[in-house]
């Protein structure tokens, strides 16, 4: 008879399978967050249409607002920005008190909900735009002259 050769490994702290799975779960999980960031870090696609204005800040911040309304009403800026400001300071309070606004072309302000947090209110406001919204045009002396 012949004897068969037969060899045995061993190893210390668990069996040599339950090793090999955790490896690879571990590559797995390394590889998908690696993937992961590297998608997020990479900026988003932006799709301009006719349609879409190329804005670098999507929040319409107070300083910008007082330039575009200069630039379309032809007035001096140390005129229209103490307009502006009462103007934002009325509409604020008028939210405040929970008091719905019809304000076209902006549209109809209703506010759904309020929630007092630290530091202030936030409110869950619907608006809704007619679909009669005039374009804005470019040339003041557009206007002028219609």
């Amino acid at each position: 008879m012949a004897k068969s050769a037969t060899s045995k490994t061993t190893t210390t702290g668990g069996n040599v399978a339950s090793k090999l799975v955790k490896a690879k779960s571990i590559a797995k999980t390394s590889k998908a967050a690696a993937a992961k960031s590297a998608v997020s870090a990479q900026p988003k696609p932006v799709v301009v249409t006719e349609k879409t204005p190329v804005v670098s800040d999507p929040a319409l911040k107070k300083k910008e607002l007082i330039e575009i309304v200069t630039e379309r009403s032809g007035i001096k800026k140390k005129d229209a920005k103490p307009v502006i400001e009462a103007m934002l300071a009325v509409l604020g309070q008028t939210l405040a008190e929970g008091r719905e606004m019809n304000l076209q072309p902006l549209g109809k302000v209703r506010i759904n909900r309020a929630k007092d947090v630290q530091g202030g209110k936030v409110l869950i406001t619907k608006i809704r735009q007619s679909n009669r919204v005039p374009k804005p045009s470019a040339d003041p002396a557009a206007k002028a002259a219609e």
